[in-house]
């Protein structure tokens, strides 16, 4: 069995020695690029997760106006400053948040419906807010 399978840990420590002293032919190649790989997906899937979360409550503060709160204000400018601090130390990822704005919107809009007890119908199909609006500290909608 693979050190890999057994301490992943571990394995990452011994392919980060064998880079640095350059054993090349001795690294886990398969492994490490799916690895690497992993590394980026998991910027990209917090990046959605925080822009879902963010257009939820966006959907959430305009179509439910009795129920507005602090805490889902809260919520919002935390959502913003998670995405703002994402893209800042990984800058492709503003790419990645416009070509999937689409798709985060729509499980929003999903997860709007299911919170609220409204019916999806409620919500916009598409998108309603710019990226400009959604980066607004102070946009609410």
């Amino acid at each position: 069995m693979k050190l890999f399978n057994q301490d992943f840990v571990a394995w990452a420590d011994e392919q980060a020695l064998l880079l640095e002293q350059k054993r090349w032919g001795e690294l886990d190649l398969a492994q490490l690029v799916e690895e690497v790989r992993d590394l980026g997906n998991r910027h990209r899937d917090a990046l959605e997760s925080q822009l879902t979360r963010l257009l939820m409550h966006l959907l959430k503060w305009n179509y439910q106006p009795d129920k507005r709160s602090n805490s889902w204000k809260s919520t919002i400018r935390e959502a913003r400053k998670q995405i703002e601090r994402l893209i800042r130390k990984h800058p492709v990822l503003k790419v990645h948040l416009e070509l999937h704005l689409e798709e985060c919107y729509q499980d929003a809009r999903e997860d709007a419906s299911d919170e609220t007890g409204l019916n999806l119908d409620v919500f916009p199909i598409s998108c309603p807010y710019s990226i400009t609006e959604l980066s607004d500290r102070d946009f609410l909608g």
